[in-house]
């Protein structure tokens, strides 16, 4: 990002969390955009070029009523058939498929011995991420602030691997996810450490539309394992792969938003950008 998109990122980062703070009240126009200091007409244009939608028009896709309703009335029949038919229903392209493959035993107990790892650094509209592949598929995907802290989660992920930085064509088929346009996209594949549990809540995430939320509870009875909400937290938030594996779009029952790896005002952000796209 340029300084200017880095400050202006950071301005609707702000914006975000005072309206997830604040939603209760109905904050105005006004009032949000003193929060980040700038003028009402510039705020509006600024915010509404990100996402796609007025502040106002945001705020209620990310406040807790709205994240009830949309529980209540569409997870019931859209998350139910696309568990069964392994499709994303209406909200995604028919030809958009993502598909798990499990490390190897060895692989996943020796920490990537003998395994080559492509990275990169990119941008989103919820800030910079680093992408990881091997030969069969994307392994890791992070938000990050410093490259080299990002850099050293990823070794720390497979501390025996080979790394090159360089951008490859996963990569660069995975990133297309951000830019909207999935008529570009082929069959992204990911190749993941984790154990059998893991990989099978994995999956499950892949499963929820765009636009879409689930719950803990929900999750673990997709799994058939309806008393293991905890486990299920513990295997979301264990999620190597940022966005491409929704997990932003597990919230608690209550309809609040619950913990993010990468950040609650992140959470929110990427909730109400993809009800944006796909309500907006």
């Amino acid at each position: 990002m340029t300084e200017q998109e880095q400050i202006n990122y950071n301005r609707i980062a702000e914006a975000i969390d005072y309206i997830r703070t604040n939603f209760k009240e109905q904050p105005s126009l006004n009032d949000i955009a003193e929060s980040v200091h700038l003028s009402p007409f510039h705020f509006q244009r600024l915010f509404t070029d990100w996402a796609g939608v007025s502040p106002k028009k945001f705020m209620q896709y990310i406040s807790i009523e709205y994240a009830k309703q949309v529980l209540k009335d569409k997870q019931a029949t859209l998350f139910e058939t696309a568990h069964q038919t392994g499709l994303s229903g209406t909200s995604r392209l028919h030809d958009l498929f993502i598909s798990i493959e499990g490390m190897t035993p060895g692989e996943y107990k020796n920490g990537g011995e003998n395994l080559s790892i492509s990275y990169s650094f990119a941008e989103s509209p919820f800030g910079n991420i680093i992408v990881a592949s091997t030969s069969k598929g994307i392994c890791h995907i992070a938000f990050f602030d410093d490259k080299n802290d990002a850099f050293t989660t990823l070794q720390k992920r497979f501390p025996n691997a080979i790394y090159n930085q360089v951008v490859d064509k996963a990569q660069q088929n995975a990133l297309f996810i951000f830019r909207h346009d999935w008529s570009k996209l082929d069959q992204i594949k990911l190749h993941l450490s984790g154990t059998p549990f893991q990989l099978k809540v994995w999956e499950t995430l892949l499963k929820i539309p765009m636009g879409e939320l689930s719950t803990y509870g929900t999750i673990a009875k997709k799994i058939d394992k309806p008393k293991a909400s905890r486990a299920i937290g513990t295997a979301i938030g264990s999620n190597p792969v940022a966005f491409l594996i929704p997990c932003h779009r597990v919230i608690q029952s209550s309809g609040n938003s619950g913990g993010y790896m990468w950040g609650n005002t992140r959470k929110s952000a990427i909730i109400g950008w993809e009800a944006a796209k796909i309500n907006g």
